[in-house]
């Protein structure tokens, strides 16, 4: 443990924020999940409902993994890459159904 006071602070600063940016991963991996099981849904059931559902939650999974980017808890090429997976998923789900 440390003994100096800037020391002890850094530890107390450094932990608030690993909590914060866990928070904001956890967010983002929970409304990714959430967008998953509505495209699964969509995919069983392709109605216009279930179509603006998945547009709902792939807009929401969209603004959160950006918060989190501008928030410095995820780098903005794992934000693209995550976004990218979530589009193209959609993406191969659209051409399925057609």
């Amino acid at each position: 443990m440390a003994n100096i006071k800037s020391a002890l602070k850094r530890i107390q600063v450094a932990e608030r924020n690993r909590l914060r940016n866990k928070s904001y991963r956890s967010a983002a991996k929970t409304l990714a999940k959430k967008y998953q099981a509505a495209l699964e849904e969509y995919a069983a059931d392709p109605s216009e409902t279930n179509k603006s559902t998945v547009d709902a939650s792939l807009s929401e999974a969209f603004s959160k993994i950006d918060k989190a980017v501008k928030r410095g808890a995820l780098h903005k090429n794992a934000a693209a890459r995550r976004k990218s997976r979530l589009a193209k998923a959609l993406k191969q789900h659209e051409t399925a159904a057609s």
